[in-house]
């Protein structure tokens, strides 16, 4: 039976050795140095036997503790008056004795003592040390750790600097944890019951249910003391907890554990970036809703414009070729030549020219009325709608901050596409030459300097402005071009009617053409803005793009370790 159950562990093991693997090359892939060193030491030290981590404020007596809990006779960590653990030091089994200096903050110290063939031993530097890097290697080397041992001086077990530290530990990892009063010997029976309850206190406010807490004295046990010592209830549970054939797996469970408790950090991480995802997804569809609602604005406000100049083109010109048809007819010509003999009427082609100057100046004025008023509507929605851009750029939704314990790297990397974003989309609104636009007018960019050298979005009124009544110009102008032309030829009877069907022709071509001009124009140049603000977005765009498929990619592998940890977390409980 104790065969299979090795088996059993060693498949177990297995196990747990490539999900720990494959969740150090997930940290890799997420860019966490830290996590990644934890589970390289972690995995490294799964075929190392259970390891006591020993923790406790300098002068708590943890050395003393250690020698007497080793029964070697002799000093295997130094105790002096000052303190004297400089470096992490690893108490492991080995057949021969041996002090290996691993680096400048870890030493190895091998020795033959059977209690180590199922234990290793780690004495750190004080929780208060001062001492560069210490209080850094210890934190590190605690996620490997099976059972964390805190000493206290026995005379003052409530130090900030010990309780911060298993603060530490039962906030960021949970590891299981005991309780040891260290020189018990120097102090009354009824003071040490009193602080012995003081840390069952303490501990089971701080989330601890279950508090094992020992009074010991290293001094008594190493005189001989036994029975006054303290040491043998430790010793018993010690055996009946782990020496007793459960170190192995214990050790495999508490690994389990603690390879979950990182899963469960990138867990929650995960959750946090795919959060964020998604709040950049609603921000990037608010930007085009933005941009097509505006833009519909835009065109109805274009074809509102539309209706009222060809409203205010129809009524004129209708007037005219009443004008004209009336002045041409039989009675008319015959009236207006008897009239030119005897009065200053003027004849028949001087009335013609006076009738094209009168069209002239009624279409440029009615027109131009019409246009100024519906350019500053259409202005102020263009304007309007980089206004409100620009407001949902700087106001887009953060989750997942730069601070952040996994994704820190991530959450800086999107503040810096969004920090570009907002000033990339500044210096767009702030140049005119963004309002411009050659391809629709490139007779009608050269605008003034001091227009120029203003606001993008605050010259968009003057430059729509300009751009329609250079345009009407080219209108009315091309109709009275050609009515001109028509009356200079006009000489008899017999042409009346040519001149008020090539009245009627010219007038309907520049209809057409107006509503050409303001409909068509106008609203090619709206979405050519559109397209040139949406290329804002484009490097922002690529950043969701890699993430979201990043993320799946992510999200995937550690769905995978999880079921895997969570399969042989339950297989150990049976």
């Amino acid at each position: 039976m104790a065969k299979l159950l090795n088996q059993q562990l060693q498949a177990q093991r297995a196990q747990l050795e490539e999900s720990i693997k494959d969740l150090h090359e997930l940290t890799i892939r997420i860019g966490h140095e830290e996590l990644s060193a934890t589970l390289s030491e972690l995995r490294n030290r799964l075929h190392e036997p259970f390891m006591f981590v020993i923790v406790g404020e300098v002068k708590a007596g943890k050395s003393s503790f250690i020698n007497a809990l080793l029964a070697t006779g002799e000093e295997i960590t130094k105790v002096a008056p000052q303190p004297m653990t400089d470096t992490i030091q690893q108490i492991l089994y080995g057949e021969e004795r041996a002090e290996v200096q691993v680096n400048e903050y870890l030493k190895k110290i091998i020795l033959p003592v059977d209690i180590l063939r199922d234990i290793a031993i780690v004495d750190t530097p004080g929780t208060n040390t001062i001492v560069e890097h210490h209080q850094e290697i210890t934190e590190r080397f605690v996620p490997a750790s099976d059972l964390i041992v805190f000493v206290f001086e026995a005379k003052n077990p409530y130090r900030q600097s010990a309780w911060s530290f298993f603060d530490f530990i039962q906030g960021e990892w949970r590891k299981k944890v005991i309780f040891v009063l260290q020189q018990k010997d120097l102090m009354p029976a009824e003071d040490l019951a009193i602080n012995i309850q003081g840390v069952r206190d303490f501990a089971l406010k701080k989330g601890m249910t279950e508090p094992h807490i020992f009074a010991v004295s290293a001094k008594q046990e190493q005189e001989g003391l036994v029975a006054d010592s303290g040491f043998l209830p430790l010793r018993n549970y010690i055996t009946d907890n782990i020496t007793g054939g459960q170190a192995p797996a214990l050790k495999l469970f508490n690994s389990v554990q603690t390879a979950q408790n990182i899963n469960a950090r990138i867990t929650e991480g995960l959750v946090l970036r795919r959060q964020q995802f998604h709040a950049d997804e609603a921000f990037r569809d608010q930007i085009d809703e933005t941009l097509n609602e505006q833009e519909r604005k835009s065109y109805k406000q274009v074809e509102l414009l539309s209706d009222a100049l060809l409203g205010a083109y129809d009524r004129i010109t209708t007037k005219k070729y009443l004008e004209l048809e009336a002045g041409l007819s039989l009675f008319g010509l015959l009236k207006r030549s008897v009239s030119s003999i005897f009065t200053k009427t003027p004849g028949a082609q001087e009335w013609l020219t006076q009738l094209a100057k009168e069209l002239e100046d009624e279409l440029n004025t009615a027109l131009q009325k019409r246009l100024n008023e519906g350019m500053i509507d259409l202005a102020g929605s263009i304007q309007q709608m980089a206004k409100m851009i620009d407001l949902q750029i700087r106001s887009s939704k953060t989750i997942l901050s730069n601070d952040h314990e996994i994704f820190s790297d991530i959450a800086e990397r999107r503040e810096n596409v969004l920090r570009d974003l907002q000033d990339q989309f500044s210096r767009f609104i702030s140049r005119t030459e963004n309002f411009t636009d050659e391809s629709l007018f490139p007779e009608r960019t050269n605008l003034s300097p001091n227009l120029a050298a203003g606001s993008g979005i605050a010259a968009i009124g003057v430059i729509l402005m300009t751009v329609s009544q250079i345009g009407m110009l080219d209108v009315t102008g091309g109709i009275l071009t050609a009515i001109g032309i028509l009356f200079a030829g006009f000489s008899t009877r017999s042409k009346r009617r040519k001149v008020t069907e090539g009245f009627q022709l010219e007038i309907d071509r520049g209809r057409e053409r107006l509503l050409g001009e303001v409909t068509d124009t106008l609203k090619t140049y709206i979405q050519h803005l559109k397209q040139r603000i949406a290329a804002n977005f484009l490097r922002f765009d690529e950043h969701l793009a890699k993430e979201g498929k990043h993320l799946v990619d992510l999200e995937s592998q550690h769905r995978e370790i999880n079921t895997r940890l969570n399969q042989l977390e339950a297989d150990l409980q049976k």
